[in-house]
Parts: C-alpha cells; structure tokens; sequence
C-alpha cells in the first residue's frame, strides 16, 4: 500500500481532490464511495472549490457512504446523510436520485444492508472510495474483530469509537451505540482505495495499517491486500512510521 506524508490537511485535501478530478475526467459517470467525519472536511471544500471556481462537473456521479448510525433520520443533525448534504451534496450539484445512503431508521436493518448491496451491485463497482480511519483501526464502522464482516451488516460500537464520536454530539446528548456499515469486502471490491489520516492520535493506528500484522485487530490492515491503495497522512500521524 503507497502512502504520502504531506505538512498541512490543506495539502492532502488538494492531493484528495486530484484523484477525484482524474476520476471524473475518465469517466463523468463515476461510482463514488464516501466517508464522514472530520478526516475528508477539507476535501470536501476542495472539490466544492474546483465546482464554482474550476467547472468541476458532479451531476453524472453516483455516490454510495460507508455507513450510517442506527435509530437517526437523515434530517437529524448528527446523521451522516445530513453531515453529506451540508459538507458536500448540495455544495457540488450531486442529483439526488444518484445519492444511495443506508437508513438508519430502517424497520429491518438485516433487509436494508441486503438493499444497499444490490443496489451497489446494479450501479457499481465503487471506481473511487475515500475512507478515514479510527484510533482503534476501524474503516467504515468495521471494528477490530477476530472476525471482519464481508458485505454489510449492523454493528454494535466499540466504547472508544463512541468516545470519539461523543464529540460531534450537544453534552447530554446519547450518541449512538450501533451502525449500518459496509464491509470489508464491499469496500475491498473499489477500484481504487484512498484513505485520509491527520493527528497524532492517528499514529499507532496508521503504524499498524502499513507495518503490522494483516489481521481482524485492525481492519485497515487489509487495505494492503487491495491492487491500488494509497494512504494520504500528516506527519502527526505518520510519526511511527519514521521511527
């Protein structure tokens, strides 16, 4: 897996959005895959940048995100499908029609991960997906397990990942214990793979992604195993690598 250390998340931003650009240059009718949090904000703007400065063109694009958190509604202002629609959909002239989510409101969370498999099936493969990474190693909402999940599934969050999360959440307010996720191989089967990482917390994690064991103990390992990866980092978090 290659990997760039870059001074600034400016600097990875414009690295991230370059992918994005030679995507849609090869192809306007690129299959997405999408990540929240804080790892692609920057990112975000910069392709919104490159659409009202640079003509940047979205509006053939399909876009699928890795996960979504059980029991919220999109309108609700921590869901990941709002977190998308005000950092990215409607910045960048995405068609909703071609926006596929996962419903964390679903009646049957078994029949929606089946849902949101065919329907990525009939539209895809991904031709370009950006991923984040959490302290524990997670992709996705993929914890460390001894067993990773293939395709998607529901999943119970580890105490650190709802730790971590606790901060996009009002004080006293719950955040949720459980997601909707792709899997390991759902997001294994992308064309290409490009993961964003910043901040020293993300270290040990990043460490083990590059240069540890392949194994369910931390779920990005696997992204050695993928044809084109490439890991944009900070030196915050690349500092175990020049170690």
């Amino acid at each position: 897996m290659e990997y760039k250390i870059f001074k600034t998340k400016e600097e990875i931003a414009i690295c991230a959005a370059d992918f994005f650009c030679d995507a849609l240059a090869k192809n306007p009718k690129t299959v997405l895959g999408l990540a929240t949090g804080s790892s692609p904000i920057h990112t975000y703007k910069e392709l919104a940048r490159r659409v009202t400065d640079d003509g940047l063109d979205f509006s053939g694009v399909s876009t699928f995100n890795l996960d979504e958190y059980c029991g919220l509604d999109g309108s609700h202002h921590q869901s990941y499908r709002y977190f998308m629609e005000e950092n990215l959909f409607k910045k960048v002239g995405i068609l909703p029609e071609n926006v596929h989510f996962l419903d964390g409101k679903a009646k049957n969370f078994d029949v929606e991960c089946t849902r949101f498999e065919n329907e990525l099936r009939s539209i895809g493969p991904v031709d370009l997906q950006l991923l984040g990474i959490g302290r524990n190693g997670h992709i996705g909402f993929n914890e460390p397990a001894e067993k990773l999940h293939s395709a998607c599934f529901r999943v119970e969050l580890a105490p650190e990942t709802i730790k971590a999360n606790q901060r996009f959440f009002a004080p006293g307010e719950e955040v949720p214990r459980s997601a909707l996720t792709m899997g390991m191989g759902t997001i294994l089967s992308a064309k290409k793979i490009v993961l964003i990482a910043t901040g020293e917390s993300k270290a040990q994690a990043i460490a083990h992604m590059l240069k540890g064991e392949i194994s369910g103990q931390c779920p990005a390992s696997f992204l050695r195993t993928h044809r084109d990866a490439i890991a944009l980092l900070d030196e915050a978090a690349a500092r175990n690598l020049m170690q």
